[in-house]
């Protein structure tokens, strides 16, 4: 009777896939010991053949291949196999950000050389001495411009504006030669710049163009660079005790119980990894704003805020405004005089050749000749290589549990239900997959994550993507947003950046839309607050200025005696100094 008893019972046990007591306690773990020592451990400790499995604390408590040691031994390899996963598949978003933004830096900064030393070469030719003796000005455009796009403190609309008033003192002696200017004499023409606009509407449009390229360029470069500094902080995670216990369960626990070759079922697997990346999977909101943010500023860049346009155009700009000067030099110099007084004669006059009498045609880089900077490319390569990469970068959080237990040395494949391992044994696993996210763990039957504590560094790097989003998405309007209230509708401040011209963005034609805004008298407009010197109120603003509005007013009834008034006026203006 005990012997039937014991058949029917090792039927049974055979049946249900669970061997008896007396097959498991003989079975030689080779295969064990074989993998186990091919990870590089000692076999000294692994048993030869299965023993009772009370003493194990992760694994299923049967018939084992394992010692206490191997267990904790085994335990550490499955979180050092996690963090390496972790690493592997992140391997792709590090290598971008890091490539990228290399050479879209190396290209952007070689771009700003490229156009000085272009204008250096052409102001030279064209103007000669009269540019060399006066180079300093330029250079400090150039110097203010690269310290913005490295990321210093610099509005674009206070380095515009102190070019052009540095500028429009140098441009003035020059087409005045006959005079002999002092310095308070300059500063007042400098002061002044904005109402005379001696450079018609070159250099709005100028600052315009060169502020959206700047803001959009080191937006982007900034961003790279952040994408890639979080990426590293983000994947530096180390695994907690609940996370470790779930990775040892289902990739190890099978080489303890001698079926080293067994997988975990795939969706053992991503319930194990939900768990374990459950607060990296929070970034996921955050991150995939942030990379259509980066989306959309590369795109702005190949197009209405093209860097190469803008730093070609730099130049050509500044060639128009100076001849603009020029042609315009006899109306200019009236209004000066009569606003600053009337100059003192120089004592050696300048021959027309010194004053630029001589200049040569203007010229820029033709297609051809255009170069392709270090980067070993230009700009729409560049975007359209970053694009293409930024695309799968989209939900990588949350896939990343996916990613993992796709891997077939991981996991086994979806389709191989009932061949697989379920954290006891060999069949199918029948819990369902958790959801994504700390809020959806509270059921995971594979790891205990406390939902109600969420991970610290994730929380500032969920702040820091809203942060560097919200630049972008400034960017992406021409707003640099550390001086948009202080310079609100300056162009780097943001009230410029519907504007469109046709010289700065091939896809605008002569045809399309004029600047909207009402152009500003030349000689009425207020004069500007502040570059750097004192800026008080001219007599110009208070007197002269006003005095025409009332005149305009009054014209049609005006009477003999105000027509004198007026024109003993207009004596008094032409020999007294009005703006100093």
């Amino acid at each position: 009777m005990d012997t039937r008893l014991l058949v029917w019972l090792c039927t049974i046990a055979a049946l249900s896939g669970t061997r008896s007591p007396v097959a498991a306690a003989g079975r030689s773990c080779a295969d064990t010991r074989q993998v186990y020592s091919e990870k590089g451990y000692s076999t000294s400790t692994a048993p030869v053949t299965q023993i009772s499995g009370e003493h194990l604390r992760l694994c299923p408590q049967d018939y084992t291949c394992c010692s206490s040691q191997m267990e904790e031994t085994l335990s550490l390899q499955s979180e050092r196999d996690f963090l390496k996963a972790i690493e592997d598949n992140s391997q792709f978003l590090l290598t971008t950000f890091t490539q990228r933004h290399r050479r879209f830096d190396e290209f952007f900064r070689e771009l700003i050389d490229l156009s000085e030393k272009s204008m250096n070469q052409m102001f030279t030719k064209t103007y000669g001495r009269l540019f060399t003796q006066n180079t300093h000005v330029f250079q400090e455009l150039f110097v203010e411009l690269r310290r913005y796009y490295s990321g210093g403190s610099v509005s674009l609309t206070e380095v515009f504006s102190d070019f052009w008033s540095g500028l429009v003192e140098r441009v003035f002696s020059l087409v005045n030669p006959q005079y002999q200017f002092s310095d308070d004499y300059l500063e007042c023409v400098s002061k002044h710049t904005e109402q005379l606009q001696p450079f018609g509407d070159v250099p709005r449009k100028l600052r315009v163009q060169v502020s959206r390229a700047f803001i959009a360029a080191r937006a982007l470069s900034q961003g790279l660079a952040f994408g890639r500094d979080m990426v590293n902080t983000a994947t530096k995670l180390t695994a907690d005790s609940e996370c470790v216990h779930g990775l040892m369960r289902q990739w190890y626990c099978p080489l303890c119980r001698g079926l080293p070759f067994l997988r975990p079922c795939h969706t053992l697997c991503l319930n194990v990894m939900k768990g374990c990346l459950a607060n990296q999977a929070e970034l996921d909101t955050e991150w995939n704003n942030f990379i259509d943010a980066l989306y959309v500023v590369s795109e702005k860049l190949e197009g209405p805020f093209n860097f190469e346009l803008a730093a070609d155009s730099i130049s050509v700009k500044v060639s128009e405004a100076i001849m603009h000067m020029q042609e315009n030099s006899v109306s200019i110099s009236r209004k000066v005089f009569q606003g600053c007084g009337n100059p003192t004669p120089a004592r050696n006059k300048r021959s027309p050749s010194e004053s630029g009498g001589n200049r040569k045609p203007f010229r820029t880089y033709t297609p051809e000749e255009k170069p392709t900077t270090a980067a070993g490319t230009n700009l729409d390569r560049l975007v359209t290589e970053l694009k293409e990469r930024l695309r799968p970068m989209r939900g990588f959080w949350v896939s990343l549990p996916h990613t993992i237990c796709n891997d077939e040395r991981k996991a086994a494949d979806v389709t191989n239900e009932d061949r697989c391992w379920n954290g006891q044994t060999r069949g199918r696993y029948l819990p369902d997959v958790t959801g994504n996210g700390l809020a959806s763990q509270i059921n995971n039957p594979e790891v205990e994550v406390d939902i109600a504590r969420p991970d610290v560094k994730v929380k500032q790097l969920i702040v820091d993507l809203k942060v560097v989003t919200n630049k972008l998405k400034h960017a992406e309007r021409g707003q640099d947003i550390n001086f948009i209230d202080s310079e609100e509708g300056s162009g780097s401040g943001g009230g410029d950046h519907d504007e469109r011209y046709s010289d700065d963005w091939p896809g605008y034609g002569p045809h399309s839309p004029p600047y909207s805004k009402t152009p500003r008298n030349p000689v009425s407009s207020p004069a500007k607050p502040t570059r750097g010197r004192e800026r008080n109120g001219s007599k110009w603003s208070r007197n002269h200025g006003q005095g025409r509005v009332k005149a305009s007013a009054t014209s049609p009834h005006l009477h003999i005696s105000s027509l004198v008034s007026l024109l003993s006026l207009q004596c008094v203006i032409m020999v007294s100094p009005l703006w100093r």
